[in-house]
């Protein structure tokens, strides 16, 4: 018990560390990017149909437009992805890229042409996601504590996955809100189901899920 609290509390502390670490760069480039009039945005936002700005799914999260709109991204990033991350660094790093993907691609692929989308919101919605329906999945008291407690606070903030409010990316809210949930499933937490010689060799002769392959990958790289 005492092995599983020092653990709990190292990942804890790497998770405020390094949501601490994103909101020090986010709020450098948004300094950086109100200098340049957010011609960073217009430049490393992602604008929809353009195979070329496809990479841009990864430095969109990074910008915003204004001072208001990332002062309304910051603290539920940071309290959501700390609460993504508290468990274990390796699964907060794969949740981000399937939330970043899949919000992006939705963007890229149904936003109006030539449309340019940045900000942390569709992070913030993936998040969401992830923290809800984990609590849900992984059978561990603790995150399903955690995963009722976000959804009574954050429930009003899903009114952003419908088309209501002009100029905000409900499509980046509603495929990070995917993406999210995805991630969740993807990297749930598999407990054995039997025990003895015969369970063991089915455990042993089942595949590895996609989720469970990434994880042992990072793993030997000491993520």
């Amino acid at each position: 018990m005492a092995a599983k609290f020092a653990q709990l509390f190292a990942d804890s502390r790497r998770a405020l560390f390094t949501m601490l670490g994103l909101q020090v760069v986010i709020w450098s480039v948004q300094v950086l990017n109100w200098l340049d009039d957010y011609g960073l945005s217009r430049e490393f936002g992602l604008r929809s149909e353009q195979v070329g700005d496809l990479p841009e799914m990864f430095t969109s999260p990074f910008l915003h437009f204004s001072w208001g709109h990332i002062e309304a991204n910051s603290w539920p990033l940071f309290v959501l992805g700390f609460l993504s991350a508290y468990r274990g660094m390796r699964k907060f790093l794969l949740a981000s890229l399937v939330i970043a993907v899949s919000g992006g691609l939705l963007v890229w692929l149904l936003e109006s042409p030539n449309t340019v989308t940045a900000g942390a919101s569709g992070m913030v919605y993936g998040y969401l996601g992830y923290v809800v329906l984990r609590g849900v999945l992984d059978r561990n008291v603790l995150d399903a504590v955690v995963g009722i407690a976000v959804a009574v606070v954050y429930s009003t903030i899903l009114i952003g996955v419908l088309p209501v409010t002009p100029g905000v990316s409900w499509l980046g809210h509603l495929g990070g809100l995917i993406g999210g949930l995805a991630a969740a499933v993807l990297l749930r937490d598999r407990p054995d189901a039997g025990q003895g010689p015969r369970s063991a060799a089915k455990r042993q002769a089942a595949p590895d899920s996609p989720g469970s392959a990434l994880l042992k990958q990072l793993d030997e790289l000491g993520l």
